[in-house]
């Protein structure tokens, strides 16, 4: 699928979700509970966030802070931006600008950006790698990157096994692109880009049985420290180095 063909699709995914007023995806969750736990504050941060699909997430960075704070809120498909400002404008939000990138290719210099925030992105571009490479770039020295993705070291990676041996196609809601990411790979990859790990955690320890809707069970979520690596919903806060 080339850029164009990619675009078409997201564009079209996006216009049937629909307007999205809210930020409770188990993602979202992570991360607010992250800065509430580290007692960090938006107030005074230049703030990306790529893949911001049609906006909630952004609107509540924006409305948890005087226009002391930027949010500059991004997505591939131009739908899900225009999707997003219609939200933002309802809220009558006026700290947001809004924009169409692409996460492997971003529009904006090196050290850009006090926190950079993607949520369920990497995954759904052909090369997530060099994803977080640009993330790191537009970083400034001592910049948090706040990046969550799904995790098929987990038990939606034996499903998708499954599937594949039974000859069937997995699908993600209809997403065109569906990279079977892990939490240490990803690991791996913010290291080579110069990022140091400061958190790690994960939600979503799921029982899958056929016929059946995924349910939560709390044998698969302990010992918390081990489980951690192979929730669903993994969240990684890196950091910038000073010096870089």
């Amino acid at each position: 699928m080339n850029t164009v063909e990619s675009q078409v699709a997201y564009d079209r995914w996006h216009r049937a979700q629909g307007i999205e007023t809210t930020s409770d995806n188990p993602w979202h969750r992570q991360i607010k509970s992250y800065l509430r736990d580290a007692n960090l504050s938006i107030s005074g941060k230049k703030v990306f966030e790529i893949g911001c699909g049609r906006g909630g997430f952004s609107c509540w960075l924006a409305s948890q802070t005087p226009s002391a704070a930027q949010v500059v809120a991004a997505d591939f498909s131009l739908a899900a931006v225009e999707l997003g400002k219609e939200v933002g404008q309802q809220l009558g939000l006026q700290g947001i600008q809004w924009e169409q990138q692409d996460i492997q290719q971003i529009r904006h210099p090196d050290r850009s950006f006090d926190w950079v925030i993607s949520c369920e992105t990497i995954e759904h571009v052909p090369q997530p790698r060099k994803a977080i490479f640009e993330l790191a770039r537009i970083l400034k020295p001592g910049g948090l990157l706040m990046l969550t993705h799904p995790n098929y070291f987990s038990t939606f990676g034996i499903y998708r096994v499954s599937l594949f041996l039974r000859g069937r196609k997995f699908e993600e809601e209809g997403q065109p692109i569906n990279q079977p990411l892990r939490s240490l790979q990803v690991q791996g990859w913010l290291r080579e880009a110069g990022l140091k790990r400061r958190h790690f955690g994960s939600r979503g320890h799921y029982s899958i049985w056929p016929g059946r809707a995924p349910c939560e069970s709390k044998v698969l979520a302990s010992p918390r420290w081990l489980a951690k690596w192979w929730g669903f919903h993994p969240l990684h806060v890196a950091q910038k180095s000073v010096d870089a």
